[in-house]
């Protein structure tokens, strides 16, 4: 899962969910962009609340935050308004899940036993309501981009963690924010669609497609909003961003739907997937 547990057409799925489904992902909490980071946070309670009045269960797809580690007695400053929101919900009886994005893997246990969140490392197939949908951040799938397979291995090392805990949090902070801007200036301009055959996320789902059929891939990650009809009957879609699109996913009566949230807090749907 990459879940290669399930093969063909699975009759076993990850988790089943008869009820809709609200999808958000890379707001990149801590860095600003189109707007500052708190107004971004305070625009993503707005969205919970909404979507706790829709859906059962909310998935946050990854990179929520810019940079996210968790020491021994500490974690991060801030977000105090998000935390209480989702521990509100949760109190309240709505899932909250989340799968850590290549921005927030060093998430443990703090979001889990404080916040009741279920944590999810790696993709999975779920079946929602009549939709079987195949969903994880996304980052290090397809092919290309070996340097960073190579990084989040050792990122993910626990011999790396453990050392990396020892630095003081003014270091760990200054050079995740560097690492952070090297890799979106490297990064160019993401704002355009690649073509089918450089776009990694579409070429893992095509892959995929032949044992996933008629499933819909939904990843996180790019930051752009798209869909792209796969073989098989499958599709691929892309929750976007809460950086520039502030885009998310509505999962509900069989089909996908992607919606953007303007800043006025009127959201609108854009695209419906069969």
């Amino acid at each position: 899962m990459e879940n290669n547990s399930i093969k063909s057409l699975p009759t076993t799925w990850n988790k089943q969910v008869d009820h809709p489904v609200w999808v958000v992902s890379d707001a990149h909490l801590g860095v600003d962009a189109k707007l500052c980071s708190l107004e971004r946070e305070k625009h993503l309670v707005r969205w919970l609340d909404l979507a706790s009045q829709h859906a059962q269960t909310l998935v946050l797809l990854g990179d929520i935050f810019d940079f996210w580690f968790e020491w021994k007695h500490a974690i991060p400053k801030g977000y105090s308004r998000l935390f209480g929101k989702l521990t509100e919900l949760k109190d309240k009886g709505v899932d909250v899940h989340f799968f850590p994005g290549n921005h927030d893997m060093w998430t443990f246990d703090y979001l889990e036993k404080e916040l009741g969140m279920e944590i999810h490392r790696k993709p999975e197939v779920w079946q929602i309501q009549e939709l079987a949908v195949y969903l994880g951040h996304g980052d290090g799938l397809g092919p290309g981009d070996y340097s960073y397979k190579l990084i989040k291995k050792v990122f993910a090392n626990p011999v790396f963690q453990w050392l990396y805990a020892r630095f003081h949090p003014n270091f760990s902070f200054g050079l995740a924010s560097m690492l952070s801007q090297r890799s979106r200036k490297s990064g160019g301009d993401q704002s355009q669609f690649l073509g089918e055959e450089k776009e990694w996320l579409i070429q893992f789902s095509k892959s995929k497609s032949k044992y996933f059929p008629k499933h819909l891939f939904l990843f996180g990650h790019r930051h752009l909003p798209m869909h792209h009809a796969l073989p098989n009957g499958a599709h691929y879609l892309n929750t976007g961003d809460w950086l520039h699109y502030f885009s998310y996913v509505r999962i509900e009566q069989g089909h996908a739907e992607l919606w953007f949230w303007p800043v006025d807090g009127q959201a609108y749907m854009k695209l419906h997937v069969p």
